[in-house]
């Protein structure tokens, strides 16, 4: 048995346990002061690439295409057309007319924002409303059988849909 006053305590020596809980204190000092500088390195870099703000064309341009090229193949707009698609003749004019016209809304509606904003704005929307329903009556008329079916082997229609959806929630504020 070992007497109390016979064991050696001096109380500037730390212990092995309170060495490694010291350490470990000091490791996180260490890794909050790095990640703050490695913050302020990635802000510096950030901020020396400049703004695009006319990103939104890279995504309303293909779009447009897109809508302009099948509603152009649907001219003319005819019966038989419609009763192939299993369509009533004017659902079939109103999607071949709002394909055509929603694709180049979304180009007007760019191009007239810095004139007529608000108008501008509005065809933006609308347009994107548009081309929202249009792929909707699409990915209906396909009959899938789930969403996964469409989201795993509709893509273009779905990745249609969302672009509509983007402009119509955004406009030109984008």
């Amino acid at each position: 048995m070992t007497d109390i006053y016979s064991l050696q305590f001096d109380p500037h020596k730390i212990s092995h346990q309170q060495e490694e809980l010291g350490m470990i204190f000091a490791d996180l000092d260490t890794a909050v002061e790095l990640m703050k500088k490695e913050e302020k390195m990635i802000r510096r870099i950030l901020d020396r690439i400049p703004e695009f703000c006319l990103s939104h064309w890279l995504l309303r341009i293909p779009i447009a295409i897109v809508f302009i090229q099948q509603g152009l193949s649907k001219f003319p707009v005819t019966l038989e057309d419609a009763q192939s698609f299993e369509l009533p003749y004017l659902v079939w004019w109103v999607v071949a007319y709002g394909e055509l016209l929603s694709g180049i809304g979304l180009i007007v509606g760019g191009f007239a924002a810095k004139w007529f904003e608000e108008i501008a704005d509005v065809l933006t929307r609308f347009s994107g409303i548009t081309m929202c329903c249009i792929m909707t009556g699409v990915i209906w008329i396909g009959q899938p059988s789930s969403l996964t079916d469409v989201l795993l082997y509709d893509n273009l229609h779905v990745l249609l849909w969302v672009g509509g959806l983007f402009f119509a929630l955004r406009g030109n504020r984008t």
